[in-house]
């Protein structure tokens, strides 16, 4: 049977959805790509039959924006869009998403929800917490946890409104003061007991039942080498040679893996609704197996760079497989290869970036593996707009191949931009495995 020829809209227009769009492109089978993003993208547009830009989350305009190019199956790259559902919308008009609905999405649009479905379902992997809309309660909660605690605003924060203690908060007056600015506004929050070990990202493909699992990756949100600095967006991450990673155990991997199935049921039974989409747990390994961080409900960005890189399966096969809740029918399969990933960001990102300076990526020597982030198309070249500019992927049999090829090739994109040089060397996995070995005695 002939399988059918797709026009496939992505929504959104970072370096995550020109991962996204790269993958398609690679497809064997015959499709069109239309995106509809927030800017334009040149990375994307140069891949795209047509390319609009507008209201991403405002569900009427995108289902138009379908509707006008006769959209088949849509892909849904960033979170907010999900929040505002746009998913619902689209399904409502006959088009099957990859991006689950607003219900579903509140795994990640809200914090409370979250650990209350944890809790409610009795899902291994949840540390202790409270919710709070006030500070009553507050410092009795705090004097539980002691010195290890995290306060987290419920709601999207664009990845600013988690402090841990140790290095945002240094004091239960100082948690007390942010909890009164989160009261102040306008958000209520989750305090919870602060986890000691690594962190790993799970990501799976899910058609509302079935989950087919990627290879774990590791995540560098601090801005400066050594992990020192500011938290970002992500500088960086790493997946390593047989689909695991340096510092964990495969009882990490098979850990985190049962608890996104346990989730995926869980919000089953509670909406009454299949989770379609990209199912992201944000792991840390302990001394006493693995905690959730958190549950994201789409692709990460710079792990997906990772992940659609080593992707070895036809993405449409999978794309539609979620859209027709017949996942169980496919082999998904990953490259055994290591890959890093290094993002090359303004000077003075992320707190005070530069912005409206030109980049030339021209001499980058290997164009497949550069995905455009934060960037816009003048007359004159690309201008980097401010934050997260645009990130390498180095594929390789060993990491250190692999990170050798990545920091060639960020080198290579030229401005005024810097990178983090030792992700994915040797040293700071080292680090990595000598922290959990100690916590592991």
């Amino acid at each position: 049977m002939d399988k059918q020829t797709h026009t496939l809209l992505l929504v959104g227009s970072g370096a995550r959805e020109h991962a996204i769009a790269k993958a398609i492109t690679r497809s064997s089978r015959p499709h069109k790509l239309v995106t509809f993003g927030s800017s334009l993208n040149p990375g994307i547009a140069e891949l795209s039959a047509e390319y609009d830009s507008g209201s991403i989350n405002d569900p009427q305009t995108v289902c138009n924006f379908a509707r006008k190019y006769g959209v088949t199956l849509a892909i849904i790259g960033p979170e907010a869009p999900l929040e505002r559902g746009v998913s619902d919308a689209l399904w409502n008009g006959g088009i099957p998403v990859v991006g689950p609905k607003r219900d579903l999405a509140m795994l990640e649009t809200s914090k409370q929800f979250t650990r209350n479905l944890m809790a409610d379902y009795q899902i291994p992997g949840c540390p202790q917490f409270k919710h709070f809309d006030s500070l009553e309660g507050v410092s009795d909660f705090l004097a539980e946890l002691g010195e290890y605690y995290v306060v987290k605003a419920d709601g999207l924060m664009g990845g600013k409104g988690v402090k841990v203690a140790g290095d945002h908060l240094h004091s239960h007056e100082e948690a007390i003061q942010y909890c009164q600015q989160l009261i102040e506004a306008g958000s209520s929050y989750v305090i919870e007991e602060k986890c000691i070990g690594e962190e790993f990202s799970m990501f799976c493909f899910c058609d509302g039942s079935t989950l087919k699992h990627m290879p774990p990756v590791q995540d560098h949100k601090r801005a400066y080498v050594g992990d020192e600095g500011p938290n970002t967006g992500g500088m960086g991450s790493y997946s390593d040679t047989g689909h695991s990673l340096p510092f964990i155990q495969e009882s990490d991997i098979l850990e985190s893996q049962q608890i996104n199935g346990e989730v995926v049921e869980a919000l089953r039974k509670k909406t009454g609704e299949g989770y379609k989409g990209i199912l992201y747990g944000g792991y840390m390994a302990t001394s006493s197996g693995v905690r959730v961080i958190e549950f994201n409900a789409r692709f990460g960005d710079p792990e997906v760079m990772n992940l659609l890189t080593l992707l070895d399966t036809d993405i449409i096969d999978i794309f539609e497989a979620i859209g027709n809740e017949c996942l169980d029918t496919l082999d998904v399969n990953f490259l055994n290869k290591a890959s890093v990933c290094k993002y090359t960001v303004p000077v003075g990102y992320p707190d005070a970036p530069a912005k409206g300076f030109p980049i030339d990526t021209s001499t980058v020597e290997k164009p497949d593996q550069l995905f455009l982030g934060a960037v816009d198309q003048r007359e004159d070249g690309l201008i980097a707009t401010g934050s997260r500019t645009a990130a390498v992927i180095g594929l390789a049999d060993t990491l250190m191949e692999a990170e050798q090829e990545a920091e060639t090739l960020v080198n290579q994109v030229i401005g005024n931009l810097f990178h983090r040089p030792d992700i994915g060397t040797a040293a700071l996995i080292q680090k990595r495995i000598d922290h959990m070995g100690e916590l592991l005695g």
